[in-house]
């Protein structure tokens, strides 16, 4: 028995440090996970990694707003140490992103936009002068080359056309509409972003728009949630945050290449896209140590104004397909207003928007209804406040379920009933509804809201 015990003397001495290690990281972990002092109520988490599962077991947003039903509008969660707070309903996603907009205008520095973006672009950078600067670039060249001109509403049209030549070589065939809505609505962007469309034909941009679409799926997915709480298991060679981060090195690559052709040709201040505009103001600040504009930064933001003007768009439109089959009474009410306002023979024109107060409607009931986003971007405190009572610490991660604020019972009546009726007034005129808020709300909102 002494030799036996003797030699297991050097082994107990060798796995003792990493065992200490390993006890210190759990209980750091642990304590991570405790609520601070005044903080909202929440579910009650498992040990490390606390409500994550409970995002996995149904979709996050029912998930949610089932809880806030229990708690209140206000309510935590423990993303595996990482503190939330989710808020829903109207009420609450006013009062902070209205109210306090400067406070709760920051992002989270989550380890997944740390390295997907390094915080650069346009949708996940900090609230900060490169927010302001990218975001104030974007919208006025959106504007300059796309929404705010008259031709380029021709432009649109001609896409119709292009979208509607595709779908008659079907010949009546049935078909999956995803890959041609994608495309026409993709191409709009494209116009304003590198000044030239792409065929429907074109593969290889093709499976780009599908790598972005599919890491939009990803990044929402439970996985993702552990890489953020536990960035360490980046080093495992599997798992669906190691193929988010290869789609998005595949994206990468390609908007390299892509922005270094649509460049070439450039003359500068005199920009014919957003990716001039981009190099102008590059060209501008370089002599400036603190400016944001860099190659990388312009690679992130190309590829987030793609994926803001492309997948958004995009799902809303099949969204209203579906409705329109779904709802063929709806569909023959908004033919009729078509034909009566434009007729058959002609394209529609943004001014003929106000005279379809019916058409309106019910496009404002499929967004209010499919909820494209249903969690918005999430967003994060800049400093200490406090919202009806609790204590919310600098740096708490927001989580705004707009899904709750789209059927808030407040606001909505019957709002599980697609009703296109309800964004109409007695006359049959088409009127706004503050609780509305499909690309959220707040400062740092949605690049969308910006040509509402």
């Amino acid at each position: 028995m002494g030799p036996a015990a003797g030699e297991g003397g050097p082994w107990l001495l060798l796995a003792l440090p990493p065992l200490l290690l390993l006890l210190a990281l759990l209980v750091r972990q642990l304590l991570k996970q405790r609520r601070p002092p005044g903080f909202p109520p929440g579910p009650a988490g498992l040990p490390l990694i606390g409500n994550i599962h409970s995002l996995a077991a149904e979709q996050p947003h029912v998930y949610m707003r089932r809880q806030s039903q229990i708690h209140g509008q206000i309510f935590s969660l423990d993303l595996g140490g990482i503190s939330a707070i989710v808020l829903n309903g109207y009420d609450a996603v006013k009062e902070c992103l209205v109210h306090q907009s400067e406070i709760f205008a920051d992002r989270p520095s989550l380890p997944l936009f740390k390295k997907l973006t390094n915080m650069g672009g346009l949708l996940n950078s900090k609230y900060g002068r490169g927010w302001t600067e990218h975001r104030k670039l974007a919208v006025n060249t959106f504007r300059t080359f796309g929404y705010g001109q008259r031709s380029f509403e021709h432009k649109i049209s001609e896409e119709s056309v292009f979208f509607l030549d595709a779908i008659d070589t079907y010949k009546g065939r049935p078909f999956d509409p995803k890959h041609l809505i994608t495309n026409a609505v993709s191409n709009i962007t494209n116009l304003i972003i590198f000044g030239e469309r792409f065929t429907y034909e074109d593969t290889e941009f093709q499976h780009m728009i599908e790598i972005f679409s599919e890491n939009i799926e990803l990044a929402a997915s439970a996985s993702v949630f552990l890489y953020n709480a536990f960035p360490w298991i980046g080093i495992l060679p599997f798992g669906k945050h190691q193929q988010l981060f290869k789609n998005a090195a595949e994206v990468y690559d390609f908007l390299q290449k892509l922005i270094e052709r649509v460049s070439e040709n450039r003359k500068p201040q005199s920009p014919r896209h957003y990716i001039d505009a981009y190099l102008d103001e590059m060209d501008c600040n370089k002599n400036d140590p603190e400016s944001t504009y860099s190659r990388e930064n312009l690679i992130f933001s190309v590829g987030e104004l793609i994926i803001a003007g492309t997948e958004t768009t995009t799902n809303v439109l099949r969204w209203a397909v579906l409705f329109m089959a779904l709802y063929p009474n709806i569909q023959g009410h908004v033919q009729k207003e078509i034909d009566l306002v434009i007729g058959p023979n002609r394209m529609p024109a943004l001014e003929e928007k106000c005279k379809m107060p019916y058409t309106e409607a019910v496009l404002h009931e499929v967004l209010r209804f499919c909820n494209i986003v249903p969690l918005g971007i999430f967003h994060a405190t800049s400093k200490d406040t406090v919202v009806r009572g609790y204590s919310i610490p600098e740096g708490t991660t927001v989580i705004t379920n707009l899904y709750s604020v789209h059927f808030d019972e407040k606001y909505w009546n019957n709002p599980e009933v697609f009703f296109p009726e309800r964004f109409l007034d007695s006359s049959g005129q088409f009127v706004k509804k503050d609780a509305f808020i499909p690309f959220s709300l707040g400062k740092n909102y949605s690049f969308h809201r910006s040509f509402s």
